[in-house]
């Protein structure tokens, strides 16, 4: 290839992988505030009580329905002018993690919904207390159900890191761009790091396989 400098595809390994961790860890962090927080979503939507249904159908409503880099600014910029201000990393996880929060709330309520009603109606029978009926009769046989689905998320949150370049998290992006600037050469960087970004939502996705085949077969309660 004409102009291409190996050398500097080469060396700029080590940079990268440097961005991939920040990148990991940015995912880790932001897809366990998903899982909980979306959990939390599903069930406050689940409410028989409107004054709390419904609240919630509308802010998660409206986190989904504005970019995820809008939320990124207004984490990053808008919230220390009222005096609540994070490091770089925990305002990506937070961003990250909310705005997944909304789509994998959808993902565990398709579970609760899938459910046999008998399972609703043996529970009752049983004179089970709401916490016991939920922790082992329903989300035991809903959270198999979402696996795949939960599995898929993780990988699009990983694949949306590079929009953290936009609140100075440095990522696999960001350091790219940085050796280019200092190279003046951008080709070899930013496709070393689209190579890295590839090879690593691979290997995701193969553990997710393997981790669907685990625990994703549902067991009656």
């Amino acid at each position: 290839m004409s102009g291409w400098n190996w050398d500097v595809f080469w060396d700029s390994v080590p940079d990268l992988l440097d961005g991939l961790v920040v990148a990991l860890q940015a995912t880790v962090l932001g897809y366990l505030i998903a899982l909980v927080l979306g959990l939390g979503f599903a069930l406050l939507r689940r409410s028989s009580k409107l004054w709390i249904s419904v609240p919630a159908s509308i802010v998660i409503e409206f986190i989904r329905s504005t970019p995820l880099l809008v939320q990124l600014f207004f984490l990053f910029y808008v919230l220390p002018e009222v005096g609540i201000s994070f490091s770089t990393l925990v305002t990506a996880a937070i961003g990250l993690g909310v705005h997944y929060a909304t789509y994998v709330s959808e993902v565990y309520r398709s579970g609760i919904d899938g459910v046999p009603v008998g399972q609703w109606e043996a529970a009752r029978a049983l004179n089970l207390p709401a916490r016991r009926t939920w922790t082992s009769v329903i989300l035991p046989q809903a959270l198999p159900r979402a696996m795949p689905a939960l599995a898929n998320y993780v990988i699009a949150m990983f694949k949306d890191t590079p929009t953290l370049v936009a609140i100075t998290v440095v990522e696999m992006l960001t350091v790219a761009r940085a050796i280019g600037s200092e190279t003046f050469l951008y080709a070899e960087p930013i496709t070393m790091a689209g190579i890295l970004y590839l090879v690593t939502a691979l290997v995701m996705s193969w553990l997710a396989r393997i981790l669907e085949r685990r625990f994703g077969q549902v067991r009656a309660a």
